[in-house]
């Protein structure tokens, strides 16, 4: 029952291919910072291997036959990619399913102001994150604005070097008394994470001497000056703010960790650690005999809620909307297509640290560098709010992964009674199909830069290309 390392396993082609594979997910995490940014740079990748646009081929009388590829995005932050199997879909799909929302700080609908001197945007923390880990750290703020006449204006600003950055100030040491007497968890309060965007004033130009000698200043000048800035470079005002969607993240590019670069170390890799690999899953698999699918979707660190959401019909609607192409569709064929679907739910898991090894149970949690992770139960407590796989189809995942010499690792979150989590598992667990979850163990989770160890990350790609092309339950 002890873990293997991963690491003891490869050979000098297998160590060549996993940096190239690191470096190409590394390359992911910088450009997808937001669910907008990774629908971006996945259909570019999906579109380059053969993929058709679902909505393209509605209405034109055209059908899919096996080996067709076609995807769908919804709202811009989710996309569910098909590869069409030789049996019909109402034998069921091989479904990887992750989610591409990272907690973050996002910023208000009524956000800039001054004070003090200083100009700032008001935030409001997105999941579960340790609120003192995001101050006095460089951020980057990332997203849209939309006007009312419906131009989009991108925003990307604080990740090339020539950006300016922002950040969150802290109080000094020196003053910190009383500050360093709260719990953990009121040292730094969710209002006090409002990010500082400026401190030079709009300068006016004096008409004569008389109005230099009366000035008193001009009031918000600082603001006055950010919006300035704003209107000239993104031809913005104030009020297009309550139309936004701005996400503030770290500043800066996933590295390698390590004086062995064993590890990365970057921004979002929960869950885009496990999107990333089930997406490889899916551009690497043959053709397949039961139909493959893979779900990146959005809102899993808020409950999975609204239209991007995994509670959505979105990907309900779009299993319907292929199988009426493949000439399978009626209400009856997508409940039984469903129900016999089999899912890996992709997500991360809590890796062992022996800094904190009283928060574990060493016999059932994950080691970095010990292959990707099955967690047969996640929830809080007495296994709340968990999907809990059956024993026969653990039993069928284990045999395809030992004949595909694919190393894996079985966990939990953590001790029992200290905390828990959840995953996107339970939802599509609904339509009665067999799920469990699976994915990568992440060192410092939900903090602002998150560790994976680069032969988990590619022992989850090689374990989700088993899976796609052998599961069948």
């Amino acid at each position: 029952m002890e873990n293997k390392n991963s690491w003891e396993m490869y050979d000098a082609r297998q160590l060549k291919e996993i940096d190239v594979f690191a470096k190409e997910y590394m390359d992911f995490l910088n450009n997808g910072k937001t669910e907008r940014e990774c629908i971006e740079v996945i259909v570019n990748k999906i579109e380059a291997a053969g993929y058709q646009e679902l909505d393209s081929l509605i209405g034109k009388k055209k059908t899919l036959k096996y080996g067709d590829k076609v995807y769908s995005v919804w709202m811009n932050k989710s996309i569910v990619m098909f590869q069409i199997g030789k049996r019909p879909m109402t034998d069921g799909l091989n479904i990887l399913g992750a989610h591409i929302d990272s907690p973050r700080l996002d910023v208000k609908q009524n956000p800039l102001y001054e004070d003090g001197g200083f100009a700032y945007l008001d935030t409001h923390y997105y999941g579960g994150v340790k609120k003192y880990q995001w101050v006095t750290i460089p951020l980057a703020i990332h997203g849209v604005i939309v006007k009312k006449d419906g131009t989009t204006v991108e925003v990307n600003i604080g990740e090339d070097e020539d950006d300016p950055v922002f950040f969150v100030s802290d109080l000094l040491i020196h003053l910190a008394d009383e500050q360093l007497e709260k719990k953990a968890s009121k040292v730094i309060e969710g209002e006090a994470l409002d990010i500082i965007i400026g401190n030079k004033p709009l300068v006016i130009e004096k008409k004569d001497k008389k109005d230099e000698k009366n000035d008193k200043g001009e009031k918000d000048a600082v603001k006055k000056g950010i919006l300035e800035i704003l209107k000239e470079n993104y031809e913005i005002e104030e009020e297009d703010f309550i139309s936004a969607e701005l996400e503030i993240v770290p500043a800066g590019k996933a590295r390698e960790a390590g004086f062995d670069r064993s590890i990365i170390l970057g921004y979002g890799q929960d869950d885009r650690v496990c999107a990333f690999s089930s997406l490889k899953g899916m551009l690497e698999i043959g053709k397949t005999d039961r139909t493959a699918c893979c779900i990146l979707v959005d809102k899993e660190e808020i409950g999975s809620v609204g239209a991007t959401g995994m509670r959505s019909h979105f990907f309900e609607n779009a299993v319907a909307e292929v199988m009426n192409l493949t000439g399978d569709y009626n209400e009856l064929n997508l409940r039984r297509c469903l129900s016999r679907s089999c899912m890996l739910s992709s997500d991360v898991s809590s890796a062992f640290d022996p800094s904190y090894a009283a928060s574990f149970d060493k016999k059932n949690v994950a080691y970095l560098g010990c292959g990707m992770v099955f967690n047969k139960f996640t929830g809080s407590r007495g296994k709340s709010g968990s999907n809990d796989a059956n024993a026969e189809y653990l039993a069928h995942i284990r045999d395809i992964f030992e004949k595909e010499k694919v190393n894996f690792q079985t966990a939990e979150l953590g001790r029992v009674d200290l905390g828990g989590g959840g995953t996107i598992a339970y939802i599509l667990a609904l339509y009665g199909m067999n799920v469990i979850d699976s994915g990568v163990a992440v060192l410092n989770m939900h903090a602002p830069w998150e560790a994976t160890s680069k032969a988990d990350v590619y022992e989850a790609k090689r374990g989700y290309v088993a899976f796609l092309e052998n599961a069948d339950i």
